[in-house]
């Protein structure tokens, strides 16, 4: 278990880099029309990579009910970065003739705001309930 457990850290960790590298290099590169068709791509292949290593079943049988749901609230930050993706293909499409701007990017920063949040607050109580239920050590 702690192997999988591993591996779906490391799967869901370059899902992250993918999300990040998709939702930054656009701002970086406001003069190229290529650069946020690629970006999109990369931002909703992170975001599913990152959706589906969540998704994986990494508890052991000892684990509390607690832990459970807070490994199944990681997933959810996942359908926020998909939605965002689907967000910025809509608006893309919506917003077809005014080039790469921020009508475009709102959804999907929002939608990726909350599920930066959703991570970290579900990685932080993850920690610590894990250090809780083995006795602090």
């Amino acid at each position: 278990m702690q192997r999988r457990r591993k591996i779906v850290e490391i799967v869901s960790t370059m899902g992250l880099l993918l999300v990040a590298v998709g939702l930054m290099v656009p701002f970086a590169s406001l003069g190229s029309e290529l650069m946020p068709v690629i970006c999109r791509w990369v931002f909703a292949a992170g975001a599913l990579i990152y959706t589906g290593a969540r998704m994986v079943n990494v508890n052991e049988p000892k684990d509390s009910t607690k832990l459970r749901r807070l490994r199944r609230m990681e997933m959810w930050a996942g359908f926020c970065f998909v939605l965002g993706g689907a967000f910025w293909f809509y608006n893309a499409h919506r917003f077809a003739g005014i080039g790469f701007t921020l009508p475009v990017m709102r959804d999907t920063i929002a939608f990726t705001m909350a599920g930066a949040i959703i991570q970290v607050i579900a990685s932080w109580m993850i920690t610590a309930r894990q250090k809780k239920e083995s006795g602090g050590k």
